[in-house]
């Protein structure tokens, strides 16, 4: 197993466990404040290790961070909403197959030529998709199917971000990774502000969204830092979709922590979503 696909894989765990504490978080306060909190925490940590690596950024380093923070606040902001108004177990697994089939595209588009075992991957994802869709369970939450679609935007959201990191070049230090935190945190903000949302920690709840907020936006920033590596030492394609396998440590958290329980279609489909990122790991 190779240093890109060991810290890929990385990435996968601290995304994962990132999400479970994020989404936990946005059930007891506003999915806004958590991601804000949790992005602040994020480029705090990117910038104290920037200043300790300030390496050599270019102006288009730093466009790229831009984008990325674009994605990152996009893809957290729904996905921390959809954690909250749906089971952890049926979210997760629709953002990480937009995560990982997106970059694929890109690189397609680029000119990477995966093999036939990442068609096959991107075909298997659509039942997967559609299974995990198809809660009939009686016991069905409320706003299932907008967790949902909320799961979906956070997948294309991840995707960005996943496309535009790889973009940073290899000698740009992390003050790019700090901008991207930094820019996400921002974006969140005048979200909120737009659609009048709170993202103001309120007196009496600050130590909880702290709490919860910080560990995210810590464990976020460590898997974007070891997606980042891990793009330097493999390809692009090969690092998302590894790094989509956050859901598996989400599951199997909430599964194990929450005592959360998911019905036999969606069992299935979460299983065809996995093999489907996996296979586009191996093709």
């Amino acid at each position: 197993m190779t240093l890109g696909i060991l810290l890929a894989l990385s990435s996968a765990l601290a995304y994962g466990a990132a999400d479970l504490l994020g989404g936990v978080g946005s059930r007891r306060h506003s999915s806004w404040q958590i991601v804000l909190v949790g992005q602040a925490a994020g480029a705090l940590v990117m910038l104290l290790a920037g200043l300790m690596r300030p390496g050599n950024p270019a102006p288009g380093d730093f466009a790229w961070a831009l984008l990325a923070g674009v994605g990152s606040a996009t893809g957290s902001i729904f996905l921390f909403r959809g954690l909250a108004r749906g089971r952890m177990g049926l979210v997760a697994p629709i953002s990480a197959v937009g995560a990982a089939v997106l970059p694929v595209l890109v690189g397609v588009a680029l000119g990477d030529r995966p093999g036939w075992l990442a068609g096959v991957g991107v075909l298997a994802a659509l039942p997967g998709i559609w299974l995990v869709s198809r809660d009939t369970t009686s016991d069905r939450p409320a706003g299932t199917r907008e967790a949902l679609l909320d799961g979906a935007i956070a997948g294309v959201g991840f995707g960005v971000l996943f496309v535009a990191l790889a973009q940073i070049s290899a000698d740009a230090g992390m003050l790019p990774l700090a901008a991207n935190q930094l820019v996400g945190a921002i974006l969140t903000m005048v979200a909120a502000a737009g659609l009048r949302q709170p993202w103001r920690p309120r007196r009496g709840m600050g130590a909880g969204v702290a709490g919860w907020g910080g560990a995210s936006g810590v464990l976020g920033a460590s898997g974007t830092l070891a997606f980042i590596l891990a793009t330097g030492t493999t390809s692009l394609a090969i690092a998302a979709v590894l790094a989509s396998l956050y859901p598996a440590v989400t599951v199997l958290l909430a599964a194990g922590v929450l005592g959360e329980r998911i019905g036999t279609a969606q069992r299935t489909g979460i299983g065809i979503c996995l093999l489907a990122v996996a296979t586009l790991a191996l093709g």
